[in-house]
């Protein structure tokens, strides 16, 4: 598959997977033939998917000759919902497992996202045996911020527009989660709003698992050390939803990580920077 010929559409699989206790059906995107494959973990905004969070990073991976796996989380997009009483980070990291299984995948290098950077610690931390490299963005529970309180604001407008999903609320977060909102079209408010109500299922059993369980997410910093895998980290200097010294923490705690913080950058470095952080993600992997 070149370059210029995969579409979200033609991409998209799903596959069934029995884990643990995990009895669902998965779908993820699956780019490219290469002899090494990266994972995609998205984060927990109301819509999101591998495909959106991603879609400007495939294409270098893909031409430097790497397989692109994008999974969406158990309760986002198209793969089944899911009510969260324990760790989602953990549930994700079992999830991914399932899906590497069922893929006949052994060992993979992993970028994650917000939820789906903590969802790599966990994964790192339960199969060490599976992974290559990790790239962190914007997330990998080094615990609470030290100077920013709880919970952020981010935070604040993403459980807002979970409870109340109106094109307003959506504007409402995605103003502060990029550092420009220029860039930001009705389109893309649109497409996205689209996504959220088309799942309202999604939507109502976060809500639920979060009453159930208001930490969905666990701090690890106590086991950071136990991860030895090269790892880098990237963070906007503006990040409104994990402050950037969550990612101090993350650097002190992993024993071979790098950190690498963009300047006017929010939550979404991948999309803020895109040009750069494929740059720099290549040759990471690469080297």
């Amino acid at each position: 598959m070149t370059a210029t010929a995969f579409t979200e559409a033609s991409t998209s699989r799903f596959a069934r997977i029995k884990e643990g206790e995990l009895d669902l059906q998965l779908h993820y995107n699956d780019v490219g033939e290469g002899a090494e494959t990266v994972v995609m973990l998205h984060g927990s905004g109301p819509g999101a998917s591998g495909w959106a969070n991603f879609h400007r990073n495939i294409e270098p991976l893909l031409n430097a000759g790497y397989r692109v796996i994008l999974m969406d989380c158990p309760g986002w997009s198209k793969s089944d919902t899911i009510v969260s009483v324990g760790s989602r980070s953990n549930l994700n990291a079992q999830a991914l497992k399932g899906l590497l299984d069922v893929l006949d995948l052994d060992r993979v290098h992993i970028i994650g996202n917000s939820m789906g950077a903590h969802s790599t610690v966990a994964f790192a931390l339960e199969y060490p045996e599976r992974i290559g490299k990790l790239i962190l963005m914007g997330g990998g529970t080094g615990g609470p911020s030290a100077f920013v309180p709880q919970p952020t604001e981010g935070i604040k407008l993403i459980g807002a527009l979970y409870r109340e999903p109106t094109i307003e609320n959506l504007k409402k977060m995605m103003n502060v989660f990029v550092f420009d909102a220029s860039g930001l079209t009705d389109e893309l408010f649109q497409t996205r709003l689209d996504n959220i109500l088309a799942r309202r299922d999604h939507l109502e059993n976060f809500v639920k698992s979060s009453t159930l369980n208001p930490k969905q997410f666990p701090d690890f910093s106590h086991r950071l050390h136990e991860i030895t895998a090269d790892t880098l980290l990237v963070w906007g200097r503006e990040d409104r939803f994990v402050p950037m010294d969550t990612g101090l923490r993350l650097l002190a705690g992993l024993p071979k990580a790098q950190l690498h913080v963009f300047n006017r950058c929010g939550h979404w470095a991948q999309w803020e920077h895109a040009e750069k952080f494929n740059r720099m993600i290549l040759d990471f992997l690469n080297h």
